[in-house]
């Protein structure tokens, strides 16, 4: 599934533009035999995060997501900037404005640091084994 990006040569996608599109768009990922998904950034899929995680795990299509709310919702795996980290930055970002710094004079921040999160349970239900070095990795495994 994706947004509006068009996929690579080769690739075929399954858009979906909100949440009653999602159910088709499992439908023809299980008929194309889509061995993997990966969700990008999104307001509609994070607002239809468990629907999104209830529907990879019931046409058990293994799915990578960008934030760890989606594996805590029961999803299997998720690699992306931390949320935590880049609220922090923005409250030392205030912080600096409200004692007295210019805005214009700030050096523009992004935050670095990301995380993956790894849902053991749902790796097994899906007949995953998730290989060592990767799960010694993980910031976070769910079991």
């Amino acid at each position: 599934m994706r947004g509006r990006r068009r996929a690579p040569s080769g690739w075929r996608c399954t858009s979906a533009n909100n949440a009653s599109d999602l159910e088709p768009a499992f439908a023809a990922l299980t008929e194309k035999r889509a061995g993997a998904l990966i969700v990008g950034g999104s307001a509609l899929f994070f607002s239809s995060r468990d629907l999104l995680v209830a529907l990879a795990v019931r046409h058990a299509v293994p799915t990578i997501y960008d934030q760890r709310e989606f594996v805590q919702a029961g999803g299997l795996i998720s690699y992306g900037s931390s949320i935590a980290d880049a609220y922090r930055l923005t409250g030392v970002y205030v912080g600096r404005i409200l004692k007295g710094e210019k805005p214009a004079d700030l050096p523009v921040q992004q935050s670095v640091k990301v995380e993956l999160v790894i849902n053991l349970k749902i790796a097994k239900a899906l007949g995953i084994t998730v290989p060592l070095p990767l799960s010694g990795r993980a910031d976070e495994l769910i079991e």
